[in-house]
């Protein structure tokens, strides 16, 4: 996914299910003029259009939107997985990387907030929406901090049997067709903000460690 990373980190993305999958959907586009921003704008596009459809309120158009969103967080590993392949590495790609990333995330939570204005939380869920947003991006940018002073290491989420912590925005599909958009909501919402609140110290005591 994050294009600027090392060949340990490499070696050990390359562990994960998705990633795998990734590598090998991804040859075909090695040889042709489609660069790894190409596809990290189609992720982007396609992670805002599936937010906006959770945005919506209405439960067809937000399982449209799921489905739709679990395709964005695929494909935000094809960039990487081309740019490994294809020699296509840049500093600029490894920045919208992170910003597309932060961007999909951050219209998600906006979006199901403003599309559950009629559930239990009512109007809060759209104030629980715009305060989780800024705080992704905070978090994000702590992140891309981090990786530059520790040499691209930012993102050591813990990986069990092929998964990772961040694998588990694929249940939003699952979620949301079951009719449990709201609990995922508010518990989504809860863990961003812990693990902000876990970035925040990691960066934080960044210069003790080591």
């Amino acid at each position: 996914m994050e294009r600027g990373k090392q060949t340990k980190d490499n070696a050990m993305k390359m562990t994960l299910w998705d990633q795998r999958l990734a590598a090998i959907l991804v040859r075909p586009l090695v040889k042709t003029p489609v660069t790894p921003n190409h596809v990290t704008t189609l992720s982007l596009a396609v992670g805002l259009v599936g937010a906006g459809l959770l945005a919506a309120g209405e439960s067809s158009l937000a399982n449209w939107g799921a489905g739709l969103f679990m395709v964005a967080r695929f494909l935000d590993h094809f960039d990487g997985e081309l740019a490994r392949q294809s020699g296509k590495t840049s500093r600029f790609g490894y920045l919208y990387d992170y910003v597309a990333g932060c961007l999909s995330y951050s219209a998600l939570f906006l979006a199901l907030g403003i599309g559950l204005r009629d559930g239990l939380a009512g109007q809060w869920s759209i104030v629980i929406g715009v305060v989780i947003a800024p705080i992704i991006l905070t978090t994000t940018l702590m992140a891309i901090k981090y990786s530059d002073e520790s040499g691209g290491d930012s993102d050591d989420y813990p990986v069990f049997a092929g998964f990772e912590l961040e694998d588990g925005i694929y249940l939003i599909g699952p979620i949301v067709w079951a009719g449990w958009i709201e609990p995922f909501f508010l518990l989504g919402a809860a863990g961003v903000v812990i693990f902000a609140a876990w970035t925040g110290v990691r960066f934080l005591t960044r210069g003790r460690q080591g």
